[in-house]
């Protein structure tokens, strides 16, 4: 910048900070987005499978419930900046500064908020510990605020060693804590503990990379309204996806029970997984990505096309097979204690699919600058999120599993439709990039699904099951694969190149 520039940064912020993704980013930020999926993700899965052997279902139900609050008021905390952090195209040390100062400060007092409300959290789920967790946890909500910026930062450049060192810092600090402390006998203390010590690494390993300071500049008006005016929507959507979350868990733990609100905890987050994987390795480089190429109508449109055809080829696979065997498969991993997180695990697939369109949707959204249409997104998760809740509680858990999915579903239809016009694609494009591998999945859940209801995995001893469920697991891929190349042989190709293309040594 200029020194005449107005809005330029002081002297003293290395202005570098300014600059976009350079060239090959992209590509290794999605590289190391992946592994880093497999080794945060496993490690979750193993501590999952731990904890359930550990803990009973009641106790990781009162977690939820004490720390469902603290979830909902870090989307106020937070105010969406980091997000606009990383769109943001001209003073960006100037906005950092900003971010920081204001995040910080809005922490402080809704962590001060949560630990006033411990006593109505006590009341709502009955349990004088849910509070107690409540106000406990209330700190964690300061510490998160502190990765905001770094974290923002490391995005907008596409940082690997971000995606490489921080997630798996986090992974392992909550992990090797709560699992230690529950075998001392912890109960569910040992996954307040556990969260402590993983915002600590978290904060520790982004402010380590990073490789930026507060400065004291002074606090920018302007800046701040810019940067809200952006962030507004997005902060309106978490919000609602909080609540529902806080919804969810309340009429769970208080119209179900402590033990239900624990099968529904884990088997929300068993369920999750493809999702959160999907988020794990092209959200992180999508964001940036759409925001540098946005003024590019044809480059935007051929990104936007690939990535969908990419992220729905993976995601909706896994949660066919998540219907087939999800329920065996949880019984054979956490226990028969655990089987009503297996039922909820069923009812829950269809988050990760709505999630991988809400991914490719959203963020070319955000990425263009036209956070105002998330709104529509927000205003339909409400309606139909709530409702749906409201209406299938009767059937329990699978009731509240089916609203997630349900949900879910629509949002991401949505957010593809609602980006189509910003990234000029037709319904057509949109369901060449769809239909096959549905049609590819269906085939696959019919054939292992007629294979399960013979074999019956679970009435067979635990190993012998393990290798059914493994052989099981195969013969889908095996089947998705042969149906797509059926189906269209093109597109298989292509998706396939791909996939190869992203995986060898070497860059373009």
């Amino acid at each position: 910048m200029s020194p005449k520039d107005p809005g330029a940064a002081p002297e003293s912020i290395d202005s570098s900070i300014d600059a976009g993704p350079p060239a090959g980013a992209v590509r290794r930020g999605a590289k190391a987005s992946a592994v880093v999926m497999i080794v945060t993700q496993g490690v979750s899965f193993v501590q999952t499978l731990i904890l359930a052997r550990l803990l009973t279902p009641a106790e990781v139900g009162l977690f939820a419930a004490g720390t469902v609050l603290a979830g909902l008021l870090l989307t106020f905390s937070e105010g969406g900046m980091r997000n606009a952090l990383v769109q943001r195209e001209r003073d960006v040390a100037v906005a950092a500064e900003t971010v920081f100062w204001a995040s910080l400060g809005s922490s402080i007092v809704w962590a001060a908020v949560t630990a006033a409300s411990a006593p109505i959290v006590a009341w709502l789920f009955d349990s004088p510990t849910a509070g107690l967790i409540t106000a406990i946890t209330a700190g964690t909500i300061v510490l998160h605020a502190l990765t905001y910026v770094p974290d923002a930062l490391m995005q907008r450049r596409i940082d690997v060693r971000q995606r490489l060192v921080v997630p798996p810092a986090i992974a392992f600090g909550f992990a090797v804590t709560s699992v230690a402390f529950a075998l001392a006998g912890f109960g569910v203390w040992a996954l307040v503990i556990g969260s402590y010590v993983q915002h600590l690494a978290w904060i520790l390993a982004s402010w380590s990379l990073a490789g930026w300071r507060p400065r004291r500049a002074p606090f920018r008006y302007s800046v701040w309204r810019e940067l809200s005016s952006f962030a507004f929507p997005l902060v309106l959507s978490g919000l609602v996806d909080r609540g529902r979350e806080l919804a969810e868990t309340a009429l769970v733990g208080r119209q179900l029970s402590q033990t239900a609100l624990g099968h529904y905890r884990y088997g929300k987050r068993l369920a999750t997984l493809p999702g959160t994987a999907v988020i794990e390795i092209f959200s992180y480089v999508l964001f940036p990505t759409f925001s540098r190429i946005g003024r590019d109508a044809v480059q935007f449109r051929a990104t936007f096309l690939r990535m969908l055809e990419l992220i729905w080829c993976a995601s909706c696979p896994l949660a066919g097979l998540i219907v087939v065997i999800g329920e065996p498969a949880v019984v054979l991993l956490l226990g028969e204690q655990w089987r009503g997180a297996g039922v909820a695990v069923v009812a829950m697939a269809g988050f990760g699919p709505g999630v991988a369109m809400n991914a490719v949707g959203i963020e070319a959204i955000k990425g263009f600058g036209r956070s105002r249409l998330v709104n529509w997104l927000t205003l339909t998760s409400v309606v139909t999120g709530v409702g749906l809740l409201v209406v299938l509680l009767p059937l329990g858990l699978v009731g509240v599993g089916l609203a997630i999915s349900i949900e879910s579903l629509l949002c991401g239809v949505l957010a593809l439709l609602l980006a189509r016009g910003i990234v000029d694609v037709s319904v057509r494009d949109l369901a060449k990039c769809i239909v096959p591998s549905m049609l590819a999945t269906l085939l696959a859940m019919a054939a292992v699904g007629v294979l399960e209801h013979f074999l019956q995995s679970e009435q067979y001893p635990p190993l012998f099951a393990a290798v059914l469920l493994i052989g099981e697991t195969m013969a889908f891929g095996v089947v998705f694969a042969v149906a797509m190349f059926a189906i269209v042989p093109a597109r298989a190709a292509t998706i396939s190149s791909a996939i190869t293309d992203f995986v060898r040594p070497g860059q373009r």
